[in-house]
């Protein structure tokens, strides 16, 4: 737990400032609002770094999504522009290509897409959306990545989904320590202490994982976990998903003799 929520909240604020500050002066900050806690706390952290004005909602409903009020509820609050995009179109047009694909078909074995495919589509969509709309602003924006670490640690989100981004401002707090900065931040409870879910399994995140949050951060904090299957849950997850965390692997030639010309 957070000794000091509010210093907390403000070094935050004070970083993202540095940050726009260093890589994007005058730009927007672009956030996907799901209408959760960290989407939430991480667009009231913008909103306070920035302005209101500076700090772009964007609401991407896949269809129809029954809880697509939290979201609207949140920018409503906060005062900060937004759009709401529906990605469904593009999510069932994105299914057909590749789930009728006949040469795909026959290398994997399966018709339709799979389970898997279908859970983290829409978050590599909705990550494209945030761009595209970053883009089209004329003051230029950056998206924000709204991962905690308590999710980072065991891999709980999407390479190039909602993984991906410009600048974390809760990659370095726990899962419950978001919840201090919510509750600092003074966001409506029934946003920031929304049981965490994709809004695509039917499950929460705790379900999925097999775990609690709790018993996750507790683990990172202090390497003790009380229950030994849970423990090895969580370094499986950890050890299978670092490939998450770091930048992409590249090829650096040793001792090779190489001429570049600059055009």
């Amino acid at each position: 737990m957070l000794k000091d929520a509010k210093k907390t909240k403000d070094q935050i604020v004070a970083w993202i400032r540095k940050y726009f500050e260093e890589n994007g002066p005058g730009c927007a900050a672009v956030i996907g609002i799901s209408g959760g806690k960290d989407s939430s706390v991480c667009a009231a952290l913008c909103a306070e770094a920035l302005g209101k004005e500076r700090v772009i909602g964007v609401l991407m409903p896949n269809g129809v999504q029954s809880d697509i009020s939290d979201s609207r509820q949140l920018v409503e609050s906060l005062g900060i522009p937004h759009v709401e995009m529906n990605i469904g179109k593009a999510f069932d047009a994105m299914a057909e290509m590749v789930g009728e694909n006949k040469e795909l078909a026959a290398i994997t074995g399966q018709q339709g897409i799979s389970a898997d495919t279908r859970i983290n589509m829409p978050p590599r969509l909705r990550m494209t959306t945030l761009y595209a709309v970053g883009q089209m602003l004329p003051q230029g924006a950056r998206v924000c990545n709204t991962c905690n670490m308590s999710e980072d640690y065991v891999g709980y989100s999407t390479k190039y989904g909602d993984a991906a981004g410009d600048f974390s401002p809760l990659a370095g707090l726990l899962a419950d320590e978001v919840l201090q900065v919510g509750a600092e931040l003074g966001l409506p409870e029934n946003l920031v202490k929304k049981a965490p879910s994709d809004g695509l399994s039917g499950q929460t995140d705790e379900d999925k994982l097999g775990f609690t949050y709790d018993a996750l951060g507790e683990y990172i904090r202090t390497g003790i976990c009380a229950d030994e299957e849970t423990k090895k849950k969580i370094d499986r997850l950890h050890r299978l998903n670092l490939h998450k965390l770091k930048l992409i692997p590249k090829f650096e030639p040793e001792d090779v003799e190489r001429t570049l010309e600059f055009l």
